[in-house]
């Protein structure tokens, strides 16, 4: 018969075991219990310093926040501490301003503090996506900001195989000192903006801006920060489809327009031939009578392809998932690159993540455009029938430079600029609702290929919510002028 164990050494034994995992809070507690426990399953945490008093202060400012709007704050609760496993609500705040929020002396975007705090410690800025169930997520620039750090996934861009980079682009490569140690990126010098060119982002701290965009490349720009325009706060009923995209070999159009309806978000383009859904568009089923042999090879190449990602109300993200680099032509990447509309073609390699087209700032530049050639067309007519009158609308649309100092009339280069910004077309202002995309092959400037038409395998993308804005602004155009002429 075994001897009963001595009490003593029973609890000895327990006091080795690892204790029980406490039941998680509820929203009901008190705010001190609550903060405790998240502060237990923040993510790379060190004890004691600054960076534990900023996690508490954002934390506790948090839950202060959700104590009035307890379904959401048991929604933040359950996220972090069952680290997402279980599938939770938005968990929202108001948005400021200019979109930061401040927390102990420091300012960040919202979403991007907890996702840090409780997913990501050496997360930079640029490298969240919303997962499609968010509602309030920060890059749909609704009134209130979901913080729920599972409502989010990590897109980073990694650093394609070195082959992949033209020795010529090397020299483009910089070093930049900051947090974390040396990060190697591209300098915006150079035709072509090869994304994804090496390392892990800067933050843009160390930056002056940085064009590389998960989720924005930009995406939380000076641009991103206005409030929207009135037109794109549901005036206008979206389209049924938001895309249509069209395939070319050369400059021969193959096969039938590709439309994408607007309940998928996603559309991914690729060289197979069994297209399996209805937002996949299979460019390898496609004949063409003219086929060249260069298109035959390229074509072998586009594997996987590209797809394309609706965010909000009309942004655009791409993401290679060929193993070849793919040329983008996208005034959007040209503006954060610090380049003239239609100057650059952007070099994607594989692997890499980015917005390509942002609705708001094409919406604005349409309308700026829009409104430009409509006072320059008015200062022509002036110029031409020599009314005194000529001079001060030329000064409203190019500036002092177009006035002669001297006599107080338009300068031959002022009427130059004049003829310029009159003669912007529909077919000027429709080119800023268009992607476009070759496989393998580039074009432009630094390539033998001048335009798109003589790569062997290329995609034109129509975005329809862009275009219908843009009818809608040559509508008010069309409006104004006829309320101008009574």
């Amino acid at each position: 018969m075994m001897e009963p164990v001595p009490a003593m050494y029973l609890q000895n034994v327990q006091h080795m075991l690892p204790p029980q995992p406490q039941a998680p809070p509820a929203a009901s507690d008190a705010c001190l219990t609550i903060v405790h426990s998240l502060m237990c399953h923040r993510q790379g945490a060190v004890h004691g310093g600054e960076d534990e008093t900023f996690a508490k202060r954002a934390i506790e400012s948090l839950v202060k926040k959700l104590k009035e709007k307890r379904d959401e704050l048991d929604a933040l609760i359950i996220a972090v501490t069952m680290s997402g496993r279980r599938p939770s609500k938005c968990v929202t705040i108001q948005r400021t301003l200019d979109g930061r929020l401040q927390v102990a002396g420091k300012k960040g975007f919202p979403h991007v503090i907890y996702a840090r705090l409780w997913r990501w410690p050496d997360l930079h800025k640029n490298e969240l996506k919303h997962i499609s169930v968010c509602q309030y997520a920060f890059d749909l620039k609704c009134d209130l900001v979901c913080v729920n750090p599972y409502h989010y996934e990590r897109v980073i861009s990694p650093a394609p195989p070195s082959r992949l980079v033209k020795d010529e682009f090397v020299h483009d490569c910089i070093q930049i000192e900051g947090e974390g140690g040396t990060h190697t990126v591209e300098r915006k010098s150079g035709w072509d903006s090869g994304y994804g060119c090496n390392s892990s982002l800067p933050t843009v701290e160390h930056l002056n801006k940085n064009f590389w965009d998960p989720p924005s490349i930009l995406q939380h720009s000076s641009m991103e920060q206005r409030p929207p325009s009135p037109i794109l706060r549901g005036q206008l009923i979206s389209p049924e489809h938001w895309c249509s995209v069209q395939y070319f070999e050369l400059d021969h159009k193959v096969g039938e327009t590709f439309k994408v309806i607007a309940q998928y978000r996603e559309v991914k383009i690729d060289g197979y031939v069994n297209p399996s859904e209805p937002n996949r568009f299979c460019l390898g089923q496609l004949s063409n009578v003219h086929r060249t042999e260069a298109s035959e090879k390229a074509r072998l190449h586009v594997g996987k392809g590209v797809k394309l990602t609706l965010s909000g109300e009309g942004d655009v993200w791409l993401e290679c998932q060929s193993q070849h680099p793919v040329f983008v032509q996208s005034q959007y990447l040209d503006k954060e690159a610090k380049r003239e509309p239609g100057d650059a073609v952007h070099k994607i390699f594989p692997g890499t993540h980015l917005k390509v087209f942002d609705l708001h700032d094409c919406y604005d530049t349409i309308k700026g455009k829009a409104q430009k050639a409509q006072s320059a067309a008015r200062a022509q007519a002036l110029a031409v029938s020599g009314s005194p009158e000529a001079a001060h609308a030329a000064l409203q649309v190019v500036g002092p430079k177009a006035i002669n100092p001297e006599s107080g009339t338009l300068t031959r280069d002022g009427m130059a600029q004049i003829n310029a910004a009159a003669n912007i077309g529909v077919d000027d202002l429709r080119r800023m609702c268009i992607l476009r995309l070759s496989f393998v092959k580039g074009w432009g400037p630094d390539y033998h290929r001048v335009n798109i038409k003589y790569t062997p395998c290329w995609i034109e993308i129509q975005l329809h919510r862009a275009l219908q804005l843009l009818d809608h602004v040559l509508q008010w155009t069309q409006m104004y002028e006829a309320g101008q002429d009574h």
